[in-house]
């Protein structure tokens, strides 16, 4: 869609949306919500986790949100590379999160050794409650997390 067509759908002029573009205006919300209408989008308003240190033992710790990740389902199932700080022994460090023993493998060192970052990158929710059973997890972080799988399981 041209400017001037997405400009007419909208309302407003093409050298207001330029402006939008180029950040030397910001729309109302009204404003943004007719231009998200006009190219088939909308605007989500999600809470951030947070996000608490649980001891693991040793002196570490394990990462915990208070809510489970959500991942659009691409991402969830996508093929990634794991950073150095969740795989270190692997020649190859790409999963494929799609199959199942590859992403409960994954959740395990994720869950384990992630950052926030990690778990916001590679933890799906329901994928995690899915698989809960099978992995393979120290005690404390399966105390840790278990509060959140059983609001899940425990819902329906």
């Amino acid at each position: 869609m041209t400017g001037t067509e997405l400009a007419r759908r909208c309302g407003t002029s093409r050298p207001t949306l330029s402006a939008y573009e180029h950040g030397h205006v910001s729309p109302t919300l009204d404003t943004a919500q007719r231009v998200l209408d006009a190219t088939g989008h909308r605007l989500s308003i999600v809470r951030r986790p947070g996000w608490r240190q649980v001891p693991v033992g040793r002196g570490r710790t394990a990462s915990v949100p208070d809510q489970l990740p959500q991942l659009p389902a691409r991402e969830a199932l996508r093929r990634v590379e794991l950073p150095l700080h969740l795989d270190w022994s692997s020649r190859d460090r790409w999963v494929d999160l799609s199959d199942r023993r590859q992403r409960l493998r994954t959740y395990e060192a994720v869950l384990r050794e992630g950052r926030p970052e990690d778990l916001e990158a590679f933890v799906d929710g329901a994928l995690l409650v899915e698989g809960w059973s099978e992995l393979v997890l120290l005690r404390p972080i399966r105390a840790a997390w278990q509060p959140l799988i059983d609001e899940i399981v425990g819902s329906n």
